[in-house]
């Protein structure tokens, strides 16, 4: 079992809140740490599983049955294909106001999901779970670029070889496309079409997104494309990364970048077997910065937001850590040891008046480019500097 960093985080929400939902893509081990975390807390549970027709009969008393385990930790998964549960709870946890009652579990954001309403503001709390990130790899003796190769979901993560690895994606992401598209988003759209979208996505992995063009390669209406892209997103799937563009004077790109959030199913798109295809590819840089992108994004302080800056005259930073309207650093991710930095950097720097810079590369010892800038692996980055950009 791979020890998960997020487990303090989410021992603190039970601890103060009498619901929590934990958030995250099928199969990033939501299960397994939502048990391991109640048992730690010595807490009695009970599972439901709704993807389960026996768990789901259980449930068509909602009230009755929770009122059952009022004294247990009661875990649903896949909570968002029972939106009802949602208001059902409001009632149950003002009358027991008692914290680390209720553990949902959910593979869809719930502001996608229609009929989930009910917010429970101050009584419920989020967290996401992501694929399994480069510190949580490195104390479970997995080098840096097996995650990156094969991605963060454990179980490929853990497979004995490559050939079983690729067995497991390709059936994951078959899996996502006959079975949850048309279901979750209410749509009919056919396997081939959600082939081909998700081919030219993988195409456009670390670039702006034109919706416009999508729409039309694929001759489907550009509102069906971008509420694929939204439930995309909201499976935790894809990311879109926002420009930054506030109290700057130039002209700006104001597109977001779209990004594969797990780099394992985006290399099995892309055909890649094995590791060295993968440094020969291509792909490898797009690869890399959107491997790194995702890195940030789990490991960030919680109070710092990301963007990335480009000009139209082509100053441009991959990532913009923020914290409220004042930008706190420029990062430049380059899959070279050795890297060299463009006129434009140092733009980009000027522009936004960064006090911490850094380039990142796969395994560079730290060390100063220049007196505004930084090179460091990411490992280094991730263990010595980021906490210190808040």
């Amino acid at each position: 079992m791979i020890n998960r960093t997020c487990i303090k985080e989410l021992s603190a929400l039970m601890k103060q809140f009498p619901a929590v939902v934990i958030l995250g893509a099928r199969q990033v081990g939501k299960t397994t740490l939502a048990k391991q975390v109640a048992e730690k807390l010595n807490n009695k549970c009970v599972y439901f599983d709704l993807e389960k027709q026996s768990d789901r009969n259980k449930l068509n008393d909602i009230e009755s049955t929770l009122t059952t385990f009022i004294k247990k930790c009661v875990i649903v998964d896949e909570a968002q294909s029972m939106p009802e549960l949602y208001t059902a709870l409001r009632p149950l946890i003002d009358e027991y106001r008692k914290p680390g009652r209720y553990l949902l579990l959910g593979s869809i954001a719930p502001h996608l999901v229609e009929g989930i309403s009910e917010t429970l503001a101050g009584r419920m709390a989020q967290i996401e779970i992501g694929t399994i990130n480069l510190i949580e790899a490195n104390h479970a003796n997995i080098d840096q670029n097996t995650l990156w190769y094969r991605g963060g979901y454990p179980e490929a993560l853990l497979l004995k070889n490559n050939m079983q690895w690729y067995r497991w994606v390709e059936n994951y992401y078959k899996n996502f496309i006959s079975r949850d598209v048309n279901f979750l988003m209410d749509e009919r759209l056919s396997p081939s079409t959600v082939g081909k979208l998700w081919t030219m996505l993988a195409d456009i992995n670390g670039n702006i997104l034109n919706v416009e063009m999508l729409s039309r390669s694929l001759g489907i209406s550009r509102p069906t494309v971008a509420k694929y892209l939204e439930f995309m997103e909201g499976a935790y799937l894809i990311a879109r990364l926002q420009p930054w563009f506030i109290n700057v004077s130039k002209r700006i790109v104001k597109s977001p970048k779209l990004y594969f959030r797990d780099t394992g199913v985006y290399h099995y798109l892309n055909g890649i077997t094995n590791l060295s295809d993968l440094q020969g590819s291509i792909i490898s840089g797009a690869s890399w910065e959107g491997f790194v992108v995702e890195q940030i994004r789990q490991l960030k302080n919680m109070n710092i937001k990301m963007y990335y800056y480009r000009t139209h005259h082509g100053a441009e930073a991959d990532i913009v850590l923020v914290k409220g309207t004042k930008p706190l650093a420029c990062i430049e991710i380059k899959l070279s040891n050795t890297p060299k930095l463009t006129k434009g950097w140092h733009e980009v720097i000027q522009d936004l008046n960064t006090k911490h810079n850094f380039v990142i590369t796969p395994n560079s010892d730290a060390y100063k480019y220049n007196s505004n800038t930084t090179v460091c692996s990411l490992n280094i980055f991730l263990s010595q500097f980021l906490k210190k950009i808040k």
